[in-house]
């Protein structure tokens, strides 16, 4: 498949989150006195589609469903002020998306989400293709239309590249029209069982595989070439939208063709700097602020050797 610079279409979910800052999050039955309320656009789909048109050069695009509520005119605007071109799709008679985060002190989050309009993503929603080279895709809408957009992005030559969350048992011939395969170490084990981080990827059968492994930073097989990301030292305040973050900054670099290694180092340092700011979308960095920030981490080669032991690296 020849490589193409082009729009990165995200396909998704968007959801308006309702977050409570508490001590810790609770236990089951346990009720806890939480301190501040406060909303957030959010919902992985649209997270991804802010970080991707934050990060990179290339134009964004989002497919999503909405109800015909006030929800959905803060998710529109989100999208909007973030430079995201969308195609939205109406299901009248429910709810836009929601989701429920308890933010503890140490930055731990609990997430309950109600789809609501999501579910009214189908297969026959997806538009032209043309100009696209990357599909973005997650698993918070049907995963029959999940597989079906998949299939036809990699019968028209646009790469395909999935964020396996939340965790499940993906169907049938999905991983066949997968280019690139980006999960936490929860979904690689829903997909690929148990064993070190490295023996689970080497054995799902994607072109490509990234693992994010929280403070820790991330592991990626491409092919036989395996690449290690050591996370980058922060202060914490929110890690919410991390995971969406990485996944969005790095389609985006993937579709400027960044190298593969300045690809993840670049969505490894978005997603940090996503957690020292509180929210999902509020959260995501500028490519200027990554840049610059950049330029004042050094690696260092202890972090890495610790993380290539952690994933089973001799």
């Amino acid at each position: 498949m020849s490589l193409r610079t082009g729009t990165v279409l995200v396909a998704g979910s968007a959801n308006l989150d309702f977050v409570v800052r508490a001590p810790h999050v609770p236990a089951p039955g346990e009720t806890v006195l939480g301190r501040d309320f406060a909303t957030f656009p959010g919902g992985k789909g649209a997270n991804q589609a802010v970080a991707s048109a934050r990060a990179g050069a290339v134009s964004t695009r989002m497919l999503l469903a909405l109800g015909e509520d006030p929800q959905a005119t803060v998710l529109e605007q989100a999208l909007a002020e973030a430079g995201v071109a969308t195609q939205i799709v109406r299901v009248p008679g429910v709810a836009s998306g929601t989701a429920f985060i308890c933010l503890s002190d140490s930055a731990e989050n609990a997430i309950t989400v109600a789809p609501g309009a999501n579910v009214g993503l189908r297969p026959h929603h997806l538009p032209s293709l043309r100009g696209v080279s990357h599909l973005l895709l997650q698993l918070e809408t049907p995963l029959d239309t999940v597989a079906t957009f998949a299939r036809l992005a990699r019968d028209a030559g646009v790469r395909v590249v999935l964020n396996a969350a939340p965790a499940t048992t993906l169907p049938d011939g999905l991983l066949h029209d997968i280019d690139v395969l980006m999960v936490n170490e929860g979904e690689l084990a829903t997909l690929a069982g148990g064993g070190t981080v490295a023996a689970q990827a080497a054995r799902l059968a994607v072109p490509c595989v990234v693992v994010t492994l929280g403070e820790r930073g991330c592991f990626a097989r491409r092919g036989a070439e395996l690449f290690l990301q050591p996370a980058f030292a922060i202060d914490p305040v929110d890690t919410t939208a991390a995971g969406d973050t990485f996944c969005g900054a790095l389609t985006a670099r993937l579709s400027e063709h960044a190298g593969f290694a300045d690809a993840l180092r670049f969505a490894s340092a978005a997603s940090a700097l996503a957690c020292t700011r509180l929210g999902a979308q509020a959260s995501i960095p500028a490519r200027s602020d990554v840049d610059a920030w950049l330029a004042t981490q050094a690696d260092d080669p202890s972090r890495k050797a610790a993380l290539a032991a952690y994933c089973g690296i001799p």
